[in-house]
């Protein structure tokens, strides 16, 4: 079992405050003791050792930068305009590009089916390798051999784009696409595609016009952040794949002003166009109400596992449910349910599904299988 996480920030971590994502998550946070990092984003819960430890084999990459009409104070990367969104936004897909090209050991951009499996093939290797096989001895023990220890695995990088305003015509998807870009999002706040988080409103005609583009080229639309008018929309319009990648569950929240959340009819209509949905395990998310400096045991791992099985039972299976840490994306190990210290902790959901009578491959299938599955359908095939 492997598990993918369909959201992290990394490229916008990089690039405002210099995180090394190749460094383990304690080793970072010891660098960042008493800067600005852990101050304004917390402390980091991401790092390639953790990926390792916790089996995390792919995640979604995000490029995202603020707006500036909801940029933070103390934040310097923000764009005012489509130019810059589109420069900002480029040179995080570089970012990805140079960690894949520099430590390729550590980081593979996974851009069609073939990168896909060759990652997971590689992932599949025994974490120790018995050199000339692993024969039993006589007395059906394992003789005593000199063992070597497999260096890694290579994290998978599914690159995402968080917020379309980027695009600056659908003219330029082609370009995107190129660069290996693989789903969109059109929506974080409301931009000119369509209504977002605390910015409600319909698509546009800018809005479809893009859909129409991505559909073309095979994008996958991610419709968090869309207002609900938006995502249904969508889903009504886009032919397409179709995910949310990171969201929450109305439904478990006393939050009713909130658009960020999923009601009971969008988990529905995703439902209805077999997406997958990544639950978040963000303490706001989890606990109504919740904010930084309030305890950490307000908001349990086990409320993550009930947002998992409220979409799974209304889906009436486990095929629809997957994870979206949103990790490092705004918030950090300060955020986060008591039982999570990094990334890979992200098993202890194994025992507390368990306790609900999932079985091992629906459990499989919710930390990673159903990620898997899509990507398989959605990715092209080799050029």
């Amino acid at each position: 079992m492997v598990i993918i996480d369909a959201h992290e920030d990394l490229a916008w971590n990089i690039l405002t405050f210099g995180r090394d994502y190749t460094l383990a998550a304690a080793e970072t946070r010891l660098r960042e003791y008493g800067g600005e990092a852990p101050l304004r984003n917390g402390d980091t819960l991401l790092g390639w050792p953790d990926y390792q430890r916790g089996r995390v084999a792919l995640v979604f990459s995000t490029l995202f930068v603020t707006p500036a009409h909801r940029r933070k104070g103390w934040e310097t990367v923000y764009y005012q305009d489509a130019n810059q969104a589109q420069a900002f936004y480029r040179a995080q897909a570089d970012i990805y590009l140079r960690l894949a090209d520099e430590h390729p050991d550590k980081f593979r951009l996974i851009g069609n089916r073939t990168d896909l499996e060759d990652l997971l093939a590689h992932w599949e290797q025994r974490e120790l390798d018995l050199p000339g096989g692993a024969p039993s001895g006589d007395d059906g023990q394992e003789p005593e051999m000199e063992m070597f220890t497999n260096p890694g695995h290579p994290v998978g990088l599914v690159m995402l784009m968080e917020g379309a305003e980027a695009v600056r015509d659908p003219s330029e998807l082609e370009e995107w696409w190129q660069l290996g870009l693989r789903a969109i999002g059109p929506a974080w706040a409301g931009t000119r595609f369509c209504g977002g988080t605390r910015e409600p409103g319909p698509l546009t005609k800018e809005g479809y016009a893009l859909l129409e583009a991505m559909s073309a080229l095979g994008f996958i639309l991610d419709v968090s952040h869309m207002d609900e008018q938006a995502l249904l929309q969508a889903l009504d319009f886009y032919p397409g794949r179709i995910v949310c990648t990171h969201a929450n569950c109305g439904s478990l929240l006393d939050d009713p002003d909130s658009n960020r959340h999923l009601s009971d009819r969008a988990i529905q209509g995703l439902l209805e166009r077999e997406a997958v949905l990544g639950l978040v395990p963000f303490n706001s998310f989890l606990y109504a109400g919740w904010q930084r400096g309030q305890r950490r045991e307000l908001a349990p791992l086990s409320r993550l596992a009930d947002h998992i099985d409220h979409v799974c039972q209304m889906a009436g299976d486990a095929q629809h449910a997957g994870l979206g840490s949103d990790f490092d994306g705004g918030f950090g190990l300060q955020s986060v349910p008591p039982e999570i210290d990094t990334i890979a902790d992200l098993g202890k959901l194994v025992p507390l599904l368990g306790e609900r009578g999932y079985a091992g491959a629906d459990i499989a299938a919710i930390l990673g299988g159903n990620w898997l599955e899509l990507l398989r359908s959605a990715l092209p095939e080799a050029l």
